[in-house]
């Protein structure tokens, strides 16, 4: 009975966190021709994200490289989407392959940054440094509101090039198209709050090498 009391939450919580890799399988295969199923495993997988912390918390069963795969994991999902608009909306691929470039640059320095200063996951920052990154990275519902309305804008822009959804003001409004509309400040925000990662981690680095260099001499 012990026994099975340790090892099933930590296999529905293992569970959860696999399914979100199929579930992106899932979505990568239906993205270019139909985008029912593939929105649809693409939000669910990120549901599943906050589940699988939540679990992860919650039972005391965090790992670094369950960590590692969550940061992975979201990167390559995020990615991919923006790779599929790419393919559909050449002319504003430029701004898309930037986006790209922000959020993989910023999150593996931020990372790199602190694994060199020692601490356990990339989500451990300094308290008394950025306040930007303080609160995005202390307040649990500010962190889910700019990553759900991140995935939500780039979502409904892949939508969008198929349909709008059904409608909420008829001939006038599209569900989707709203909540793009919704969700756009979030995404523009999290951009920069990616952008404030990058230089503070790029600082972070900098002083690093500096303090290196100090105790050399």
């Amino acid at each position: 009975a012990p026994e099975k009391s340790v090892n099933l939450p930590h296999g529905l919580g293992a569970a959860w966190g696999y399914a979100r890799i199929l579930l992106l399988f899932v979505a990568f295969y239906f993205m270019p021709s139909d985008p029912g199923p593939a929105a649809a495993s693409y939000l669910l997988s990120g549901l599943l994200d906050a589940f699988d912390g939540h679990a992860a918390r919650a039972l005391n069963q965090g790992t670094r490289f369950g960590a590692m795969l969550d940061m992975l994991t979201d990167r390559c999902a995020t990615m991919c989407l923006l790779v599929n608009l790419a393919l559909l909306d050449p002319p504003r691929a430029l701004l898309y392959q930037l986006s790209m470039s922000l959020d993989v640059a910023s999150h593996w320095l931020h990372l790199h940054s602190s694994v060199v200063q020692g601490s356990d996951s990339h989500k451990s920052i300094d308290l008394t440094g950025n306040p930007v990154l303080r609160v995005y990275y202390t307040s649990r519902p500010v962190l889910f509101l700019m990553c759900a309305g991140n995935e939500l804008f780039y979502c409904m822009l892949y939508l969008l090039h198929f349909t709008e959804g059904p409608a909420v003001l008829p001939g006038r409004l599209g569900l989707f198209r709203l909540i793009f509309w919704v969700s756009t400040p979030i995404a523009a925000l999290k951009s920069l709050i990616s952008l404030v990662h990058l230089v503070s981690a790029s600082c972070n680095m900098a002083a690093l090498d500096m303090a290196e260099r100090a105790k050399k001499k």
